[in-house]
């Protein structure tokens, strides 16, 4: 058996690892860099249009192009990290960090037009647009060069083999040694230090093994990834396999935010146009993504979670005390009621609504609402759940951060292990913060069994896939018609 000579059975070499995170940083200081040297000169350029003499000698002692300087350069910075843009730069494609570095620099001196360029005096508007595209030019053009000397340098380290990521193979019949043959002929390296193969199979002889150690089979596969600190997983599976895609997915997307997986594509993928290029040369491969929501999405959906919660629970104050009195009167007991659910990354926390119920609604243990029907519920607690007022209290668990206002709804541990008995990839759900309101929730409503929760667990799966600031302001409105229709089941 033998093995690739870069191969690291115990994770990244040092040297990778340290040379990978220097040039992140360097990268980062390229942009800030670039930042001021384009506002350092767009600023000399302004003032000789205005008229004044301005030098570099000057400007060392002017305190406020020195503070504005250094807030605008932090500010690009900021805005870059927002949109995902210092990952590791070895993973970056040039063409597409060009056209995104071209819309973040033109978003970027719209922003800076209207917060700082327009309170400038100028004779005409002429002038205004003038600025605005001396500005891009000069900052596009600076940050563009950085990026692309640095990103070039990267890509020759990656192709000499001076950097690689720590990579598996999923398969060890023909097609796996087949496409590892092929990944190994390349006289360019591809940025893959191959460190082995898992396999399940039982009777079939493990073809890559004369290429790469056997590291176990399938149900082994967190380990592997854990013990090898694995950042790359190429499936190649055969085709009389593939009913275990689901079963190795699941597995692989808990690692998604550090794991890059790519499988071999059928004939069929090629006609469909799933595969893409990311190299003249070398194996075919299909890149596999969840469609996780952007960083900059993520910002501005907790935005919107603060404001609209705080919004929310001032302007409803006077119904919140309404329906506080009313739950007091309707029956002995707490107010509020307070429970424990799973939330973000299988963290526990309180869920806060008004209680609904007699206090001795679950003195035979944990059972499942079934709506406003519930005989548990109290005359006044079935209305509350009709129009969903009983939810309004968890506007606090918004602001706490354990909650969102639209995200998958949390349950207790104990139906969770009762759902991931029957459905493992449930655990995909505590990957983002529970909401009020789901998807699940106005397509389906409220679960009374186990069944019940399970078939909504589809609609919050398929939430989860295709997260986004717009389909958030669309459950949203629907979650509005329900209410405001009376159907919340």
């Amino acid at each position: 058996m033998t093995s690739s000579p870069s191969t690291s059975p115990k994770g990244l070499r040092p040297d990778t690892a340290l040379r990978r995170r220097y040039d992140r940083r360097v990268y980062i200081a390229a942009d800030f860099i670039a930042a001021w040297l384009a506002w350092t000169i767009f600023f000399l350029i302004r003032s000789g249009r205005e008229g004044q003499v301005v030098t570099i000698e000057n400007l060392t002692g002017d305190s406020n192009y020195f503070w504005g300087s250094l807030f605008i350069s932090l500010s690009w910075v900021l805005g870059y990290a927002l949109f995902d843009q210092y990952r590791d730069i070895y993973r970056l494609s040039r063409l597409q960090t060009l056209a995104q570095t071209l819309l973040i620099t033109a978003a970027g001196v719209i922003i800076l037009f209207f917060t700082v360029l327009l309170d400038d005096m100028a004779p005409d508007y002429h002038d205004y647009y003038q600025n605005v595209l001396i500005l891009l030019s000069l900052h596009f053009s600076i940050t563009a060069l950085f990026r692309m000397v640095l990103l070039t340098r990267a890509s020759h380290r990656l192709k000499r083999g001076e950097v690689a990521f720590n990579t598996l193979i999923i398969g060890g019949s023909a097609a796996a040694l087949t496409l590892y043959q092929e990944i190994r002929s390349q006289r360019k390296g591809l940025g893959y230090r191959f460190v082995g193969f898992v396999d399940s199979r039982q009777k079939a002889p493990f073809l890559l093994a004369d290429e790469l150690p056997l590291l176990g089979n399938l149900r082994k596969l967190s380990s592997v990834i854990e013990e090898h600190n694995i950042e790359e997983v190429i499936i190649a599976i055969e085709t009389s396999q593939h009913n275990r895609l689901r079963e190795l997915m699941n597995v692989l997307f808990d690692y998604e935010d550090r794991l890059l997986v790519k499988i071999i594509p059928d004939m069929y993928d090629i006609m469909l146009g799933s595969v893409k290029m990311d190299h003249v040369f070398g194996a075919v491969l299909i890149e596999i993504h969840q469609n996780m929501m952007p960083r900059w999405q993520r910002f501005l959906k907790r935005l919107m979670d603060l404001s609209v919660s705080a919004m929310m629970l001032i302007l409803l104050s006077p119904l919140l005390i309404y329906i506080a009195v009313r739950v007091r009167l309707s029956s002995q007991g707490p107010i509020f009621y307070q429970q424990e659910r799973i939330g973000l990354n299988g963290n526990p926390f309180s869920i806060i609504k008004f209680r609904s119920m007699y206090t001795d609604a679950e003195a035979r243990g944990p059972q499942l609402s079934s709506g406003d029907t519930d005989d548990r519920c109290t005359s006044w607690g079935g209305l509350m759940r009709k129009w969903r007022l009983d939810e309004l209290p968890q506007f606090w668990n918004v602001l706490r951060g354990d909650m969102s206002l639209v995200g998958p709804r949390p349950e207790r541990q104990y139906y969770i292990d009762l759902i991931s008995a029957r459905a493992p990839h449930y655990r995909h759900l505590l990957k983002v913060r529970p909401g009020i309101t789901s998807w699940g929730q106005v397509k389906y409503g409220y679960a009374s069994n186990v069944d019940e929760m399970i078939q909504r667990l589809k609609f919050d799966i398929l939430y989860i896939e295709n997260r986004s600031l717009r389909l958030d302001l669309k459950i949203l409105f629907y979650t509005v018609v329900v209410l405001v229709q009376g159907k919340g089941k």
